[in-house]
Parts: C-alpha cells; sequence; structure tokens
C-alpha cells in the first residue's frame, strides 16, 4: 500500500524545490503616486519649478481671456453660453483624468444627498458668474473688463455682511473706496463703453464674489469640504447639465451650427480645443500655485494679472484708452493691493 503524500511532503522531497526554498525574492513595494511625484520634481530645481507654475498660471488665466475675447467678437463665434458649457465639459474630463488617473489629488465623494444639493447651489452660481464673464466679452475691452473685475473684493465684503452679518474692521471698508473710486473714473472716459456689457461684467464679479461667500458658508463643515480640485469635478457636469436648456433655447441649434463650421474651418475647431482646455489649466495651475506657493502669492498675482492682461490685450487688440481710464484702473488695482493689505493685518491681530 502506497502512502499518501501531502503537498508539503512531496515539495520537500525535491532538491528543486529545496534549493528555491534558500532564496528569498524581494519584490519592491510599487511607489505611490506622491513618491513618484516627488522623485520626478527632485531631478528640477523647485525654484525652477515654482517659476514654471507662475508662468504656466499667467499664461493660462490670461490666455482664456485672450481667446474669449477673439472667439467671441473677433471671430465672429457668438455663442457666449455654448463657449461655457464647453468649458465645463472641459473641465469635467480633465478632472477627471487629473484624480483619477494620475491621482494628483486624492479621490473624495459626496456623502450625502444634502452635500450634492449644496455643490449643484454652488455650480448654478458658477455658471452664472462665467456665462455672465464671458458674455461681457462681446461688448467690452478685456482691459475694461478686467478693471471691473479687480472690484472682485467690494462685492465679496458686500455679500459677507448682508449674508452672514460679517463686519470687517475700519481700515478694510476703508480700503474699497479707492476700487469704487478707480473704477467709476473708468467707467465714464472708457471710449468703448456698453451698457449691456458692462451690466454682464458687473454680475460675473458679483457672481464670483457671491460663490466665495457662499462656498465658506454651505461647505464649512469638516465633513463636507471638498479639495478644489474634487470639487470641480462635481461642479462642472453640474454647471454643463444646467446650461443645457439656457444654450438650446437662446441660441438656438448651437451644436449643429458649430460642427457645420468646423467641417469647413478646422481652424475654429482647434481654437474651440485649446479654450476648452486652457479653462481647465486656470483651475489646475490656482492649485500648483498654492500648493507649491501659498495662498498670499496667489492673492499677489491675481492683483497683477489685472494690470498684465490689460496691456497684453491694448497690444494685442489695439482697443483705445485713455489717460484718464489708465488713472482709474490704476486706483483700482492699488486699492485692492491696499485691501488684501488691510485684510492680512487684521488677521494678524486677530479681530
Amino acid at each position: 500500500m502506497v502512502e499518501a503524500q501531502s503537498w508539503k511532503t512531496r515539495r520537500a522531497s525535491n532538491p528543486r524545490f529545496e534549493a528555491a526554498n534558500e532564496q528569498v525574492v524581494d519584490i519592491p513595494v510599487t511607489p505611490t503616486a506622491e513618491i513618484r511625484q516627488h522623485n520626478y520634481y527632485s531631478l528640477v530645481s523647485p525654484s525652477v519649478i515654482t517659476i514654471a507654475i507662475i508662468a504656466s498660471w499667467y499664461f493660462s488665466n490670461i490666455g482664456v481671456l485672450l481667446l474669449n475675447k477673439y472667439l467671441l467678437s473677433f471671430y465672429g463665434y457668438r455663442y457666449p453660453i455654448f463657449l461655457t458649457m464647453l468649458h465645463m465639459v472641459s473641465c469635467a474630463a480633465y478632472s477627471l483624468i487629473a484624480i483619477k488617473w494620475l491621482q494628483i489629488v486624492p479621490f473624495q465623494q459626496i456623502h450625502s444627498r444634502k452635500q450634492f444639493l449644496k455643490i449643484l447651489a454652488l455650480s448654478a452660481i458658477f455658471c452664472f458668474s462665467v456665462v455672465c464673464g464671458n458674455t461681457s466679452l462681446r461688448y467690452l475691452p478685456v482691459s475694461f473688463n478686467q478693471a471691473i473685475g479687480a472690484t472682485t473684493p467690494f462685492f465679496t465684503a458686500i455679500f459677507a455682511f448682508v449674508i452672514t452679518c460679517k463686519k470687517e474692521s475700519a481700515e478694510v471698508y476703508l480700503a474699497l473706496a479707492p476700487v469704487v473710486l478707480g473704477i467709476v473714473l473708468a467707467s465714464n472716459s472708457e471710449p468703448l463703453f456698453h451698457l449691456f456689457g458692462f451690466m454682464m461684467c458687473i454680475g460675473s464679479t458679483g457672481g464670483r464674489a457671491l460663490k466665495s461667500v457662499v462656498q465658506g458658508l454651505i461647505l464649512s463643515s469638516e465633513s463636507e469640504k471638498l479639495h478644489s480640485m474634487n470639487l470641480l469635478l462635481y461642479m462642472a457636469p453640474m454647471a454643463a447639465l444646467i446650461l443645457l436648456p439656457f444654450t438650446l433655447y437662446i441660441e438656438g441649434n448651437v451644436l449643429a451650427i458649430t460642427l457645420e463650421k468646423g467641417s469647413r474651418d478646422g481652424f475654429m475647431v482647434l481654437l474651440l480645443m485649446a479654450n476648452a482646455t486652457v479653462a481647465y489649466l486656470v483651475n489646475l495651475t490656482n492649485f500648483l500655485v498654492t500648493k507649491h506657493t501659498s495662498a498670499l502669492t496667489l492673492q499677489v498675482l491675481g492683483n497683477a494679472k489685472a494690470a498684465v492682461a490689460a496691456i497684453v490685450s491694448v497690444l494685442i487688440f489695439r482697443n483705445p484708452v485713455t489717460v484718464m481710464g489708465i488713472t482709474g484702473f490704476t486706483i483700482t488695482v492699488m486699492g485692492v493691493v491696499l485691501y488684501s493689505e488691510a485684510k492680512k493685518r487684521t488677521k494678524g491681530t486677530g479681530h
């Protein structure tokens, strides 16, 4: 009778397995995304990376303004709502790639219906702000558009007081005076002033300020806070769905028109693709600047961006400017800088 052998006894009786058991193979652990990024960045000087990121931030923020202006005013693509919807679709797709595939930041899920509705409300405000901003570019020069946009702190202070009853120090409110004075001077002397475009730009600036106040209010809970990249991942497709019925009702069969024009004009397709991509890069570089520098640096860059964008747009589009308009714009930008410094001092004193 043959004695039954187990797998262990058979393997132990085989000299080849015995020799293999004496060798231990050490399999390295697969590096995480953060380690891979760290190894990549270690090959390049940190200062070079920071400069490249800041340059990309300026390129994307000014680039999307110039492309929007060129498409809507000079190229004859007069569909600002559909253009905004393309931006949202692009942001949704690129956000999915950045978070799910490239793992730039950890993926966060929506945990409740209440949190979903809050993000939906933010998406609606976001839509309003971006559509108004893009529409205003059809009627106003980029330089004047940026002068109005620089008044965002003024609207933020108003909404913060009305919605949350938050009061700032007298120094902060006093710093807002030149912000308003400058835009009044610039408006009165703007050669290409257009009332509807002006109202759209005011709506965009107010919507941007309202979104920042509401976002801090309704997503204040630690369990509901989302990283800016994850928030964009959810807001972008919601915004696209909100805009869809509006673009169909107001702008007609815009998709068929765009496809028909694109079949005859490949350059227009290239412009739309570049425009949608740069629109996402604005959000990505905002995150990267904050990550590699600080939120304060992003604020300082934002203060300077309006002036840089205005100068570049005048050089490219050759729109007329007046001495009074330049003076008003300068006063507004200086007021924004004073406001930022006053806010920083107020936080430093703990008020």
